[in-house]
């Protein structure tokens, strides 16, 4: 609901204002790399001695796990995620946190050689760290974890965590 809430926030002709690439490791020895583009919302406010704001995020990741009967099997992950995103010093500091929950949808139900999901359709729950830098402070690097599962929806519902480092920067 709330990421169909902010496609109206969007940029008028729809465009996204920024894109990202990001990549890491989880549990099992599971690795991650993902594209993606955001919208941010156009609503702002200032709360708690800082600048609280939304975006819109929609990416794609491909995660390369053990597969059951040996080697290496591919997966491929579809998300959009709203986030919120507190910047801190009233909106003025590099620094900033964000999370969100969203939803994905994997091209299989994703098995591997140490973990089974119940179903290809999944939340992604999402916490970063990060840093604004360059000119206007266009460019950005995060740290994030991202949370995979169905909530208990269907059985197995083991999860999947994964720790990303990320590079942004606005068009």
């Amino acid at each position: 609901t709330l990421a169909g809430a902010a496609a109206p926030a969007a940029a008028q002709d729809g465009s996204p204002a920024s894109f990202f690439v990001q990549g890491g490791s989880g549990e099992d020895g599971v690795r991650a790399a993902s594209v993606g583009v955001q919208w941010p919302w156009a609503w702002r406010t200032a709360a708690l001695g800082g600048e609280w704001s939304a975006r819109t995020e929609l990416f794609g990741s491909m995660w390369r796990a053990h597969a059951v009967g040996g080697g290496h099997e591919n997966f491929f992950q579809l998300g959009l995620v709203p986030l919120l995103r507190y910047r801190f010093a009233e909106g003025r500091s590099p620094w900033f946190v964000e999370g969100g929950i969203g939803l994905s949808v994997t091209d299989k139900r994703f098995v591997s050689r140490d973990k089974e999901f119940g179903t290809s359709w999944n939340f992604s729950d999402n916490l970063a760290v990060g840093r604004s830098f360059g000119e206007q402070g266009r460019q950005e690097v995060s740290l994030r974890l991202q949370h995979t599962s169905n909530g208990g929806l269907k059985k197995p519902n083991p999860g999947l965590n994964l720790v990303l480092l990320r590079y942004a920067s606005a068009f």
